[in-house]
């Protein structure tokens, strides 16, 4: 999953994002067991192709999505929707009435797109970088 989610922010977001922005959210020397570590406690979904995962995404039991993420080689095929999907479906089953998430500039249309709205705009500070996402929000109980 550590593929998908480099490729993501190297490959996709790294349009919206500076050189120096992408190195600090998602570099090269990453601690991979402090990152799977983290990821196995998010305990996510994932997208697979032919065998191979190509999107993951959570759902925290307070409706917070922590991680989303579509492989580099794999954008704007639907994958997302379908990890989206996969959310709202778990949302209803844990009777989430509502879903948050900390959004890239990037992922910012996509969200809205599937009713998110932004709450407040963020600036992350990663390695001494800062970057700028937003907090986005989804009542679930009214559909906004």
């Amino acid at each position: 999953m550590f593929d998908v989610f480099y490729s993501a922010i190297h490959e996709i977001a790294s349009r919206d994002y500076a050189r120096d922005q992408v190195e600090a959210w998602a570099p090269a020397d990453l601690d991979q067991t402090l990152w799977a570590e983290h990821l196995q406690n998010l305990r996510p979904f994932v997208a697979e192709v032919d065998g191979k995962i190509v999107g993951y995404a959570d759902i925290q039991p307070n409706g917070y999505i922590d991680h989303f993420f579509v492989s580099g080689t794999h954008p704007r095929q639907g994958i997302g929707t379908l990890l989206m999907n996969r959310i709202h479906e778990e949302a209803r089953l844990l009777g989430i009435d509502e879903l948050t998430s900390d959004v890239s500039k990037t992922a910012e249309t996509f969200f809205e797109l599937h009713g998110f709205h932004v709450v407040r705009r963020g600036f992350p500070i990663r390695r001494g970088v800062t970057l700028q996402n937003a907090l986005m929000q989804k009542n679930l109980k009214c559909g906004t």
